[in-house]
């Protein structure tokens, strides 16, 4: 399963925000640190792909792939060097995959801002900043660990020690690690986990009815590196504590469409390159989650370890086919199931049958 970091600085809506993504409750009020331990929910990921196969496999029980949403207490300026509860907050950003950072948009003095007024750029770069600092203040340590073999002179250490003060160039640049390319970016997420290497998501938390809200949203997508998705969270979140009906109907008296929390998973699943593949025979329906460009033995590990380790071969057709036809055996009949082997790269929406050999 793969998690995401809701981060941003103190009141900007992140809980908010986590209340609409989960339906947790977590609590909100107008404090800086009302968010200690982070709040952490396991969320169904919607595929309408899922049902269908369920339907052609027969299965009464369909479970869809989830995603770990994390509610982070936001960072104030000197988190790096422990303000503000700073350490104990970088150490869950450290934690997970991707972040989802929550950008305040919306108007209000009834909610206090830490900076006293909301800016939209300047708030994002008080919270990269800080991300930035924590990251050197690991480069520094890591090269503090180089420092025997620099002594005598180990070109083990040396190279390293090279690439390390090439990553800390770009940093004290103002620019984010995973703005690098190459060798350096292969070092950084094998060997060092630095936060600025994590894919980011901005989210715009715009207020209902809020007049200038396209306008900033346009300014905030050309002025970052990422993509940004818009959402009402108050909205939403209020929203996601009715029932389907009583929703649907209070969302259509708005002239409202609440699509921000698909539209969030969407982009989480683009930021961290995930495609989804399915299983229906067995138990139930399943959909999985897997890495772009993950081979078909190590995905059948996903659905279990057995499956890898005694790997013989696999039968997959993607969903389209699949759906086209309508029947697994009409799809075998048409030669349109395919045989792979280890080796074969999962496809988005690949349709999987494992044939192992079980353990002994």
């Amino acid at each position: 399963m793969f998690s995401v970091g809701i981060v941003g600085l103190p009141n900007v809506g992140k809980s908010t925000v986590y209340n609409a993504l989960s339906c947790a409750g977590a609590k909100v009020s107008n404090y800086p640190f009302c968010t200690i331990e982070p709040n952490r929910a396991i969320v169904p990921v919607p595929d309408a792909r899922l049902e269908r196969i369920a339907a052609i496999f027969e299965q009464e029980k369909a479970t869809p792939a989830a995603i770990e949403f994390v509610d982070i207490a936001g960072l104030v300026r000197g988190a790096s060097q422990g303000e503000g509860l700073g350490n104990q907050f970088l150490a869950a950003i450290r934690e997970v995959d991707v972040l989802l950072h929550v950008v305040r948009l919306f108007p209000g003095d009834e909610i206090a801002h830490v900076e006293g007024a909301a800016d939209p750029m300047r708030d994002i770069e008080i919270v990269e900043r800080e991300l930035i600092l924590a990251d050197l203040g690991t480069l520094e340590r890591r090269r503090e660990k180089l420092a025997a073999g620099l002594r005598m002179h180990r070109k083990e250490a040396e190279q390293e020690a090279a690439d390390l003060d090439r990553i800390a160039e770009h940093l004290n640049a103002g620019r984010p690690v995973r703005t690098l390319s190459g060798g350096d970016r292969d070092y950084t997420s094998g060997e060092l986990h630095l936060l600025t290497d994590k894919p980011v998501v901005y989210l715009a938390n715009v207020g209902e009815n809020q007049p200038d809200a396209e306008e900033m949203v346009s300014a905030l997508g050309e002025a970052v590196d990422g993509p940004v998705v818009v959402m009402s969270g108050k909205l939403e979140a209020d929203l996601a504590e009715m029932e389907e009906e009583e929703r649907e109907v209070f969302a259509c008296e708005l002239g409202v469409e609440c699509r921000g929390i698909p539209e969030v998973i969407r982009a989480c699943y683009g930021a961290l390159d995930l495609v989804t593949f399915f299983t229906g025979v067995g138990a139930e329906a399943r959909a999985w989650t897997v890495p772009r460009g993950t081979k078909l033995a190590e995905a059948a590990g996903r659905i279990h370890t057995d499956m890898e380790e005694g790997f013989v071969r696999a039968e997959v057709i993607g969903f389209k086919a699949l759906d086209a036809i309508g029947d697994w055996q009409e799809a075998h009949r048409a030669g349109k199931v395919a045989t792979e082997g280890r080796d074969y790269v999962v496809q988005e929406g690949d349709v999987i049958l494992v044939k192992f050999q079980p353990r002994k």
